[in-house]
């Protein structure tokens, strides 16, 4: 009996069943052969994580914001002679970043909190191995990805500057001149109330 209490033909959810089966026989497939044929990935897809060395300046954020202890950092302290500075500086020098893909999430938090734009997603997602092992990448793998990251989308042009720009035209315009951003948009006019 059905929820109304009718009585239903036997067979009828067979028959209904079969009948999805035939229109999905007769439907053209949309597999794609992935190893014969190259996939047609989305622009700006998310696949291995590239790391920037010269950008990196080893603060550490990546690795205590993973939720996985998946990135492994290293680095010593050099002193940077500057002259006319009262007393050397120090820098931190990058000896070591490990990133174990057989551990990582791809959530991207260490991206989104690198300071620096240090670390980038790459589209690349053909980097499987036959050995576990050979998933932690040091550096020098992480660096090869670069190559492959896209370069960033146009700045729209309607927006407002970022900020490197307007302090870029600041320093350029003098103190006291108009900005890029404020001589673009049109002066607001206010009708007086008669």
């Amino acid at each position: 009996m059905s929820e109304r209490g009718e009585r239903q033909t036997p067979g009828k959810g067979l028959i209904n069943g079969l009948a999805v089966t035939l229109k999905m026989l007769v439907k053209p497939t949309i597999t794609q052969q992935y190893p014969d044929v190259e996939p047609d990935l989305p622009p700006r897809s998310r696949g291995v994580i590239a790391l920037l060395e010269e950008n990196c300046t080893v603060c550490m954020l990546c690795a205590r914001e993973c939720p996985d202890w998946c990135i492994y950092i290293d680095s010593h302290k050099e002193e940077v002679v500057v002259p006319g500075a009262a007393r050397a500086r120090q820098r931190n020098v990058l000896d070591k970043f490990d990133i174990d893909f057989s551990l990582c999430m791809y959530c991207g938090i260490c991206i989104e909190v690198c300071p620096f734009d240090a670390l980038h997603w790459t589209p690349e997602f053909e980097y499987a191995e036959t050995d576990v092992l050979d998933l932690l990448h040091d550096k020098n793998r992480l660096g090869d990805w670069m190559r492959t990251v896209p370069p960033p989308p146009a700045h729209d042009v309607l927006g407002e500057p970022s900020k490197e720009e307007s302090a870029a035209a600041r320093k350029v315009a003098g103190p006291g001149a108009a900005t890029p951003a404020q001589t673009a948009r049109p002066p607001v006019r206010r009708e007086q109330a008669q």
